[in-house]
């Protein structure tokens, strides 16, 4: 059975230990959706999926009259998640808008090049301060920590090379005028 990347995303947070699916896309919500995110509409059919190939167990825990399986791992599913931790990523997909945008920005000009890249340099930023901030208020467990560590220092890098980016548009566009007036 081919699994899909939410599969992994739901037997790596089972192997920490059993939750629900709103626990475990709560889970992503604080954590892999900073890099990997994953949706209610992706999370729910998985676990049925997973349930059904014997990579997971659900038993029913109402709380507060609400319906509710809390999922965990079978012996079947752990080895799954070995299996796919033992071989090389093959997917490596970053979607920033801010790049497109300052790609495509010979259109509009520099003005727009470096409009794409405050509004990029800002994200950047904020993206920071709230990792930062996770970090503060306590250090992850295991190895989720050197991915919070690499989150704040891709960030940081981030938004330090928009601002430098964006300096030289400036004193390219400065001295273009400079040249024309």
């Amino acid at each position: 059975m081919e699994l899909s990347s939410t599969a992994h995303v739901i037997l790596g947070m089972l192997s920490w230990r059993p939750m629900s699916g709103y626990e475990i896309k709560a889970l992503v919500d604080r954590s892999t959706r900073f890099f990997w995110a994953a949706s209610y509409g992706q999370i729910y059919p998985e676990l049925r999926k997973l349930s059904a190939a014997g990579l997971i167990e659900g038993k029913a825990e109402p709380r507060g009259g609400r319906r509710r399986n809390v999922y965990r791992l079978t012996p079947a599913g752990r080895r799954e998640l070995e299996a796919w931790l033992s071989v090389d990523a093959e997917t490596f997909e970053l979607r920033d808008e801010g790049l497109l945008k300052l790609f495509f920005a010979e259109a509009g000009g520099s003005e727009a090049a470096i409009k794409a890249l405050d509004a990029k340099r800002r994200d950047h930023e904020r993206l920071l301060s709230r990792l930062e901030e996770m970090e503060a208020t306590g250090r992850p467990d295991g190895f989720a920590y050197q991915v919070l560590r690499y989150g704040i220092e891709c960030n940081r890098w981030q938004a330090e090379w928009c601002e430098r980016t964006m300096r030289e548009l400036e004193k390219e566009l400065d001295a273009e005028s400079r040249r024309s007036a």
